[in-house]
């Protein structure tokens, strides 16, 4: 497949970094595209194939989606109508070769709100998720985790414990929604080094540690119960009652 032409140079630091699924079945497509859109700001979940796409979509919550039209396993307006049904009701920008009227129809009635043709310029690619992003689909009472007396906010990307603003930097905040969303079970490093790290580092890597650490710092310190423990052997636990 021949990528998507760059016409102009990624936006850096956009003022509202969004979380967006990427359901991409072309390897070289995909990481062209997550390097751009976090290259902007963004925070980036990425599948290759339909069924991994569902299954990140109904997981977690995301503020955008963007999948390809023809995808293994399960095709995109399938994924589409699935994600539809279990209530999702954040905006999809569907991308696919097929781009004549009838396909674009069908794309909008499985419940896309965007359809764009390959290849594409990333320039308006970025311009239209940004636009979809702004209309806030979402809705706030379905963007909230809790354990205990700890709260994340999704949607603002904020935390609170006993009603206290507790400030995290966006790796630190990615690494406690996964924590919470497994609360009262085992997370491994490998399963951290997958979901948060995306793969880039060496399992012998202290970067986890040094992140738990830091996180674990900020959420329980002055706090009379501690949340966030190291399973000896095993791995890391958010406590949940």
């Amino acid at each position: 497949m021949t990528l998507p032409e760059l016409t102009s140079a990624p936006a850096q630091g956009t003022e509202t970094p969004m979380r967006i699924l990427v359901i991409e079945d072309d390897r070289d497509a995909a990481i062209w595209l997550v390097k751009g859109l976090k290259e902007s700001g963004h925070i980036v979940d990425l599948a290759g194939d339909g069924e991994v796409g569902l299954g990140l979509a109904l997981e977690a919550v995301h503020d955008v989606f963007i999948i390809d039209r023809m995808l293994p396993k399960l095709d995109g307006l399938s994924v589409i109508k699935k994600m539809r049904s279990e209530g999702i009701k954040a905006p999809v920008l569907i991308l696919s070769a097929l781009s004549d009227v009838d396909e674009r129809v069908k794309g909008l009635r499985a419940g896309g709100d965007d359809y764009l043709a390959k290849p594409y310029a990333f320039a308006e690619l970025l311009a239209r998720i940004e636009g979809l992003g702004s209309r806030k689909l979402l809705d706030p009472k379905d963007a909230k985790l809790r354990a205990m007396d700890l709260e994340l906010d999704l949607l603002t990307r904020t935390v609170t414990r006993g009603g206290k603003p507790i400030l995290l930097q966006p790796r630190e905040f990615k690494l406690l929604e996964y924590l919470v969303r497994n609360g009262g079970h085992i997370v491994t490093r490998t399963m951290l080094l997958e979901n948060v790290w995306d793969y880039h580092f060496d399992p012998q890597t202290n970067v986890i540690d040094v992140h738990v650490s830091r996180l674990r710092g900020k959420i329980d310190k002055g706090f009379d119960e501690a949340l966030l423990q190291t399973v000896r052997g095993a791995g890391y636990m958010i406590r949940v009652r």
